[in-house]
């Protein structure tokens, strides 16, 4: 079998590969622009196993190497890094270092989503991106209209929209009002249409409809939730869970003290920010603490009972 370690880079990537048949390793640089790089995992035989640290410029690395029949294995960098020893760091010793974990089977292995899940959160990204954008130019608007009048969410009905427009503005400023108005009139046709391909991806998931029985969750917290998390058989107790989201509080402890901090923040950060969401939803709606709640104040403004809402509402789907 050929085992490969890659240091990728986004214009090229150095490679070390070892041929088990006759135990010899060699290295390479390929230029990933020119086609080199493809040439080289094409001439080998299927399936070789490449490992890589994990990063964020990849995907369309490994989509040729699964087209190709190879075995994808996506690593923590930080393990990585950690299991390196010495001082002196070059892009070979990198590749030399990644291709001895995978030999002596030491390669800290990150789970991988399918194609479908990968393929979602371009979805999501997407969603939220216009989303934040749309914010933005609303923010333009509610500024263009603070001159003594404070419509706030009514700006956005047709008698709010009659009143901006009405709005006696001059130059720029008019200039402005129109752009941002025709900005927006293209960005909430948009929108509309990803949040139906979000409803539709969602309740199409069993475990994805399982989720949206927890109160203050919607298609799109329950979306993210499930491809980010993907098989959570691989999770023994809904302790890690949160561990996997950040959730737990980061630690420094020696001897008899212990020193807890805030929390570790490790996670999907966009997952998080969709679970503070819920929270404050929950908070809002809410006659009474839920069943996952109870004896926490889901109104107190401290940040520790948020967070522990926030990770019981992790948890409890998989109780």
């Amino acid at each position: 079998m050929i085992i490969v370690g890659c240091d990728f880079h986004p214009g090229w990537q150095q490679v070390a590969v070892f041929d088990s048949a006759t135990g010899e390793i060699r290295e390479e640089k390929l230029e990933n622009g020119n086609g080199e790089a493809k040439r080289f995992y094409v001439s080998l035989p299927s399936p070789a196993r490449v490992g890589f640290e994990a990063c964020g410029n990849t995907q369309w690395f490994e989509d040729l190497l699964d087209s190709l029949g190879h075995e994808v294995w996506i690593g923590d960098a930080a393990e990585i890094r950690a299991s390196y020893v010495r001082k002196q760091k070059t892009d070979r010793r990198d590749a030399a270092h990644i291709l001895k974990l995978l030999i002596e089977d030491r390669f800290p292995r990150l789970w991988r989503p399918s194609q479908v899940e990968r393929d979602l959160r371009q979805l999501l990204i997407h969603r939220h991106r216009l989303v934040g954008i749309r914010t933005r130019v609303k923010n333009g608007l509610q500024h263009l209209l603070n001159r003594g009048v404070q419509l706030k969410q009514k700006l956005w009905s047709e008698a709010g929209q009659k009143v901006l427009r009405e709005l006696p503005l001059e130059g720029w400023a008019a200039q402005r009002r129109q752009d941002l108005l025709k900005l927006l009139s293209g960005l909430n046709p948009q929108i509309t249409q990803l949040d139906q391909a979000v409803e539709r991806a969602a309740h199409e998931h069993p475990r994805a409809c399982l989720l949206m029985t927890q109160p203050g969750i919607g298609p799109i917290t329950t979306l993210a939730y499930v491809i980010t998390m993907g098989d959570v058989t691989r999770f023994q107790r809904g302790k890690q869970v949160a561990s996997y989201l950040g959730l737990i509080p980061s630690e420094r402890s020696s001897s008899n003290r212990r020193r807890l901090g805030s929390i570790s923040k490790q996670g999907s950060p966009f997952l998080r920010m969709l679970l503070v969401e819920s929270v404050q939803t929950t908070s809002r709606r809410a006659s009474g603490p839920p069943a996952y709640a109870e004896g926490w104040s889901l109104w107190h403004p401290d940040n520790l009972a948020l967070t522990r809402v926030r990770t019981a509402i992790v948890r409890e789907p998989e109780r």
